[in-house]
Formats: C-alpha cells, sequence, structure tokens
C-alpha cells in the first residue's frame, strides 16, 4: 500500500487501510496538478505545499458513506492529518458525519473536541465550508460563542474563516448577530478569501431579512472590499445592485 500521508503510525489499523486503498484506486495523477492550481499551492499561496490525488468530491463523499460508522477516533486522527488533500476532506466528511449521528452531548462534544484540536489540517476554503457549520454551528448555536471571536481575531485565516461559515448554520435559524459582528472585525481583512465568505454570509442574510443585511450594508459599503460587497448584494435587483457600486445608496 501507498503511504499517503506522513508521521503515521507503524500499526495502523485495517480500516485505515481500507479508506486509503478506497483513495487509491480513485486516484487520477491527470487531474491532480490541475487540481493543484484551482486550490493555489504554489510559492506564497494559500494553499501551498497542499499535494492531490486527483479524486473527485462525490468520490470521497462514497468512501466516506461507505467507512465513517466503523473507522475509530484514533484512525480518523491519523488519516486527518494526511498530507494528501482529499484523504483530508474524506476525513472531514466521515467527522461531520460522526458528529450528526452522536446520540449525547457528550459524545458530540467529544467531536466538537476533535474537530477544534485538529483544525490545523482544516486548512483549505473546502475543508472548512464541509464542516464548519455543520459542527461547531449546531454544537455552539446555545452555547458561548466566544471561541468564534477568538478565532476571527487570531489572523490565521483558516480560523477566520472558521469563524465566519460557523455562523451559516446560526443564519438559517434567523440569528444573525454574531455575523454582523464578525463581519465588522473582518470588514478589512487583507485577503479574498474572507471577503468572499463573509459576502457570502451577508448575502444569506439578505435572503432572509433583507433590511438587516441592507443596513449592514448601508453603513459599511463604501469601507469594505469590492469582493466583499459584489458577493453580498449578487441577489440583489440590478438597480439597487448598480447604486452600491457606484456609490449613490
Amino acid at each position: 500500500m501507498q503511504t499517503f500521508y506522513s508521521n503515521l503510525p507503524e500499526n495502523t489499523d485495517s480500516m485505515e487501510e481500507e479508506v486509503l486503498n478506497a483513495l487509491q484506486r480513485l486516484k487520477d495523477p491527470k487531474k491532480a496538478p490541475l487540481l493543484g492550481k484551482y486550490f493555489k499551492t504554489g510559492p506564497g499561496e494559500y494553499g501551498e505545499g497542499d499535494k492531490f490525488l486527483g479524486i473527485k468530491v462525490p468520490d470521497q463523499r462514497k468512501v466516506a458513506n461507505q467507512f465513517w460508522k466503523e473507522i475509530k477516533e484514533i484512525e480518523l486522527a491519523n488519516l486527518i492529518k494526511a498530507e494528501y488533500h482529499e484523504i483530508r476532506l474524506t476525513s472531514v466528511f466521515m467527522l461531520v458525519k460522526k458528529f450528526k449521528s452522536a446520540k449525547t452531548q457528550h459524545e458530540k462534544e467529544s467531536w466538537v473536541n476533535f474537530y477544534v484540536n485538529n483544525r490545523n489540517y482544516i486548512n483549505n476554503w473546502d475543508l472548512v465550508d464541509s464542516s464548519a457549520h455543520l459542527i461547531l454551528g449546531p454544537w455552539l448555536f446555545e452555547k458561548d460563542r466566544k471561541i468564534l471571536f477568538d478565532f476571527a481575531r487570531s489572523g490565521n485565516l483558516w480560523d477566520q474563516r472558521i469563524a465566519v461559515l460557523t455562523t451559516f448554520y446560526f443564519i438559517h435559524k434567523h440569528d444573525f448577530a454574531d455575523s454582523l459582528k464578525l463581519a465588522e472585525i473582518l470588514l478589512q481583512h487583507p485577503h479574498d478569501l474572507i471577503h468572499k465568505a463573509v459576502g457570502w454570509m451577508l448575502r444569506e442574510i439578505g435572503n432572509r431579512n433583507y433590511q438587516t443585511a441592507f443596513d449592514f450594508l448601508k453603513k459599511h459599503y463604501k469601507t469594505m472590499p469590492r469582493t466583499m460587497l459584489r458577493y453580498a448584494i449578487e441577489k440583489y435587483d440590478p438597480g439597487v445592485r448598480k447604486a452600491f457600486l457606484k456609490g449613490r445608496i
């Protein structure tokens, strides 16, 4: 079996090997370089150094669906540290299923802690977007959310995106306050991945409560990054979009 990750204990359990073998059979070496370019793995880019096998996301989900029930926490902890992106993403898919299927609050909390403690490996936008609102969102909905503001102020790009995307769950519940507070904290963030994430959440708020999003944008649109604004107003009427873009609101 080809080793797909470094720092792997020698006595790997068979379930890890089965997951890796399943992914090995799905890899496409011709597609791998294209994914590397798409996820910006070049020097100085946000995904610098990440490696790809060339596996389609639907195929990764099939592997996750096949193995998530039987995979053990220690095995998942090994897999989520993989050097190859698709193994980490498949692990995230399995982790989400573990959390959702947990029967007790104690069990759910253990998977939340697993997520937080391993978030260094949740290190690209698709890994964040496939997990934050599905794990931290429901867990924090009726709890203290200070951790999200700690993440937002951390200076770490992926922690900051986790903070923003977690609130997607709150938005679905028509709870917009923390999304807007985080948007204000990150309003002048230098990276477009945060501009897009914040703009996306503002758009989702607007889909549910137009006036709340409009009022926030009216207050901040002249100073927010252009990408953030464009994402936020994407579904507005053309005339309103044009007025925002022309600075005439």
